[in-house]
């Protein structure tokens, strides 16, 4: 951010719950219900988790086929535009995609009708994959307008299954709107290496990170269906007395933060540059030196990072919930947790920050 742009006010909401797998309009009633206390233009942001309202562990193209949605017409895009007019906001869920007929590219055994994946032997039955849709985001306007979408770019083993990967990360921005200037989306394991990249914390890969610092981001908000660690820490203990369902999740909030350490790490680097620069060097002419007190003297680049995630079980797979908001500036050498949901609750929860 440079020195001459003004932060804005920004009122951004989170809707944290625990939808049914396959139980559509269920889940759109109990979101409902969570947001009805909501009063119209009293929010900004609105946010929903990966997959919101169809659920998330689908194990095959065929388990999930039946759930697709077309965007801008789907339940979720519906349900999206009704909620965004009624509040006068941005809302954005998570959705499963359906593919155009000339986007379809199956993996593998294209050729098996659903009659011959049914009579496969088991063990070549869970080899057979097929790209039917796509693990997808819809983002809708304070007038109901349809913004735009984002497809996951880097699939999850679940995602594996159905989804063709998108084509790489989004940002959306609107001239003249405070709201919607330099806001990035990711979902889930957009967070993590590409492979067959492995990681570290030293090299990275820290993919979104960089795109979010070259894009100039200052909202970063991801849409998760992230798994619980199924770790209890000091933390847990001490600040939740042990109260399971009031507990957060702090080795997955930990690795959030360390998967984004490009928008915090004390480096020394200019936002947006590879210069490197050090106060301290007794080599730097007057004129570096000038520059180094100038540049010292900005107020930090700031990104907003908003982590909604889902919470409660699905198929034998249990939810971090534990949904966040950190602020995270560059060369602050930490990144700041502002504030964090429960581990296993449902409910909404608004933020008043500026941007």
């Amino acid at each position: 951010m440079s020195v001459t742009q003004r932060k804005a006010p920004l009122r951004i909401g989170v809707v944290q719950f625990c939808p049914k797998i396959g139980e559509v309009e269920n889940n759109i009633t109990r979101a409902r219900e969570l947001c009805r206390n909501i009063e119209p233009r009293s929010i900004d942001f609105l946010c929903f988790s990966e997959m919101a309202f169809t659920g998330y562990v689908f194990d095959s193209a065929k388990a999930i086929s039946p759930y697709l949605e077309d965007p801008r017409t789907g339940p979720t895009s519906k349900f999206c535009q009704e909620l965004a007019m009624h509040l006068s906001c941005y809302v954005v869920a998570g959705y499963p995609e359906r593919l155009a007929s000339h986007e379809v590219e199956p993996h593998d055994h294209v050729e098996k009708t659903n009659e011959a994946l049914e009579s496969a032997k088991s063990e070549e039955k869970s080899q057979i994959r097929m790209q039917v849709g796509a693990n997808s985001l819809a983002l809708y306007g304070p007038s109901g307008e349809w913004i735009g979408g984002y497809r996951k770019t880097n699939l999850f083993e679940t995602d594996m299954t159905w989804a063709k990967p998108g084509t790489g990360f989004t940002t959306f921005s609107q001239e003249h709107n405070p709201h919607l200037t330099n806001v990035t989306f990711g979902i889930c394991m957009d967070l993590n290496p590409q492979p067959p990249v492995l990681w570290t914390s030293s090299d990275g890969p820290y993919e979104l990170a960089d795109y979010c610092i070259k894009s100039e981001t200052r909202l970063l908000i991801m849409l998760n269906s992230w798994l619980d660690s199924g770790t209890e820490d000091e933390d847990s203990i001490e600040e939740d007395e042990g109260d399971a369902e009031h507990s957060h999740d702090w080795q997955t909030l930990r690795y959030w933060s360390a998967r984004l350490l490009p928008l915090w790490k004390r480096d020394g680097r200019r936002r947006g540059s590879t210069d490197t620069i050090y106060s301290g060097s007794s080599n730097a002419s007057e004129g570096e030196q000038e520059d180094i007190a100038e540049e010292e003297e900005r107020t930090p680049s700031e990104t907003i990072v908003v982590i909604c995630n889902r919470s409660g079980e699905e198929n034998g797979k249990t939810f971090a919930g534990s949904s966040a908001i950190f602020s995270m500036n560059a060369g602050s050498g930490r990144p700041k947790l502002l504030d964090m949901m429960s581990r296993r609750g449902e409910e909404v929860r608004v933020w008043n920050l500026l941007v």
